[in-house]
């Protein structure tokens, strides 16, 4: 996909746009004809920390290990069935 970043005082938006058909955004974007938010991200100081905290609360991970994103940083995305169907992203400041 192609990522565009929008820094601002205290938001950064990322904006999306993908590459192929059967990526996960081209897949979104099928289901949403006029876009939409995709995912919130939230900054942790220990994403660690926080992967045990959620794995002890049964919150199911998209992705078992910290995987790095596009900022770069170690990230994980929360199961959005458990997330009151939103997909969460959890970034490590």
């Amino acid at each position: 996909m192609t990522t565009v970043f929008v820094e601002l005082d205290n938001t950064k938006l990322e904006l999306l746009h993908p590459l192929g058909e059967n990526s996960p955004i081209a897949n979104f974007l099928q289901k949403n004809k006029s876009g939409g938010i995709h995912h919130v991200c939230l900054e942790t100081d220990n994403i660690n920390t926080a992967v045990q905290s959620l794995r002890d609360s049964h919150i199911r991970l998209l992705n078992e290990e910290p995987k790095i994103g596009a900022h770069g940083k170690p990230v994980v995305f929360l199961h959005p069935k458990d997330m009151n169907g939103v997909l969460l992203e959890l970034e490590q400041v």
